[in-house]
Order: C-alpha cells, then sequence, then structure tokens
C-alpha cells in the first residue's frame, strides 16, 4: 500500500454564515497524480490554501507527508511545494537569485543549490532568462519559475492550482511530463484544474467539489459507474454530477 502524503479530515471554512468548503475529507497517496476539480466558487482554492497552511481552517484537520498542517506548520511545508494560480514573485530578482533565494529558505547547502538551479532552469527551457529580472518575464515563463521554485527542494508533495492555464502547448506538454515524472519517483501530485481533458489524461484518481462538499472520489472508470455515464468524458461525467448538465444543453441550443 502507498504512502498517504495528505490527508485532509472533515475538513471545513465559514466567513460568517457562508460555507467555503464543508466536512472535506480525502487522501492523496504517493505516486498518484490527484485531480482536484469543481465549478467555479465549489470550494477549490479555499481546500487547497488549508493544505498548504494560507488558510486557517474554522475545523476539521490537515496532514501533510505525516505532519499536521496547523501543529507542525514548518515541517508540512519543508514537505510540500505549492504554485499558486497566480504566481507571486519576487520581480527584480532574476530567476537564478530567485531560486538561490527558495534554496536558502529551505537551508539547502550551497553546491545542491546550484546544482538544483542549473537543473531546473534547463529542464524547464529557462537557461537563456535565468540572469534576466523575472519581470521581464512572459506569463509562461513566470509560471515555469515558479514550479521550479516549488521544485528547488524535491518535495514529497506537489500541489497546482491551474498550473497550465496561460501557457502554450509545449509548456504545457512539459510541465504535464515532469508531474508524471514526480508522481512515477513516489511524489504525491495534488492539481487542480478547469481543463477537464487534462485530468482525464494525466490523473489517476479525481476527487470533484460541489458547494464546498466533496461529491465524488475515484479512478475514471469508479466515477462512471457513481455517475451511471457508462463510457462518458469526464466532461459528461462532472456535469452529470454537479448539475451542470441542464446549463450545457441550453448553450448548446444557442449556439
Amino acid at each position: 500500500m502507498s504512502t498517504t502524503l495528505i490527508e485532509t479530515r472533515n475538513l471545513t471554512k465559514r466567513y460568517g454564515e457562508k460555507v467555503a468548503a464543508k466536512d472535506v475529507s480525502f487522501d492523496v497517496h504517493g505516486g498518484e497524480i490527484f485531480g482536484f476539480l469543481g465549478p467555479n466558487g465549489a470550494g477549490k482554492t479555499t481546500t487547497i490554501k488549508m493544505i498548504v497552511g494560507l488558510l486557517q481552517p474554522t475545523s476539521g484537520t490537515v496532514r501533510v507527508a505525516g505532519h499536521d498542517v496547523q501543529r507542525e506548520p514548518l515541517l508540512a511545508k519543508a514537505a510540500s511545494g505549492y504554485v499558486p494560480d497566480t504566481p507571486n514573485l519576487y520581480a527584480k530578482l532574476t530567476g537564478r537569485e530567485l531560486l538561490r533565494f527558495v534554496g536558502d529558505l529551505y537551508d539547502m547547502d550551497r553546491p545542491t543549490v546550484t546544482r538544483r538551479i542549473d537543473e531546473l532552469l534547463r529542464i524547464l527551457d529557462l537557461t537563456a532568462a535565468a540572469d534576466d529580472t523575472v519581470d521581464s518575464f512572459s506569463h509562461g515563463m513566470q509560471q515555469k519559475a515558479s514550479l521550479a521554485a516549488a521544485l528547488m527542494h524535491d518535495p514529497q508533495v506537489l500541489i497546482l492550482d491551474e498550473p497550465t492555464v496561460g501557457l502554450d502547448p509545449k509548456s504545457a506538454r512539459l510541465i504535464k511530463d515532469i508531474l508524471r515524472q514526480m508522481a512515477d519517483r513516489g511524489a504525491a501530485v495534488f492539481l487542480s484544474t478547469h481543463i477537464l481533458e487534462i485530468a482525464e489524461r494525466m490523473c489517476d484518481r479525481i476527487g470533484i467539489i460541489n458547494r464546498g462538499e466533496v461529491i465524488a472520489i475515484g479512478t475514471m472508470d469508479e466515477l462512471r459507474t457513481l455517475g451511471q455515464t457508462g463510457g462518458a468524458s469526464l466532461e459528461d461525467i462532472f456535469l452529470s454530477l454537479t448539475g451542470g448538465a441542464e446549463e450545457a444543453a441550453i448553450a448548446e441550443i444557442l449556439k
């Protein structure tokens, strides 16, 4: 049995009367890519921010690599890497300086930092821009720099919120290949995306959240059984489970 590297139990976040996430419970294991899907406002980003320690849950627990995120935040964060939907990078640092700074934050020794920087710049096709400041990078380059920063310390857990938004096809394919390689080496990859084709092709298991509650978790075959959709695509399953099928039919009529 593979190791559980992300574990949420009854994770809830309230803002006054509004419930952004309610009793969210799931596990993500080492060696798998777990897709996390939901309509806009369903609670995806709220859940992700609780997992990475940016939001404190109203109730419930999160464990990352065996560490309680609230009680052992430094250990949990040291075991994980996070790529937000919008890169927030130090604009006046060069790409190389940014990665060196991240390596120092994780207390990596200098030879390892230097080797890792060169390796990541090469893999992500950023070597030519390594000594340019981040504010001169395109959105796609900033997205890749954000991923490089998250990978600097070779984390056990990688959490990504819409990692391929705004990327050209070559860059998107590169990132998908990197994520698959990480999972194959035993890491847990947690991926939120609106692009259902990416989730269907990449993810070993998928969780669907709607109105703050997880309504389905499983492989594609398990989701087809749950949604009673036969050989349907993930889009069909998603619309069936989240109540979007009627809206999709209306949109088709209006074309």
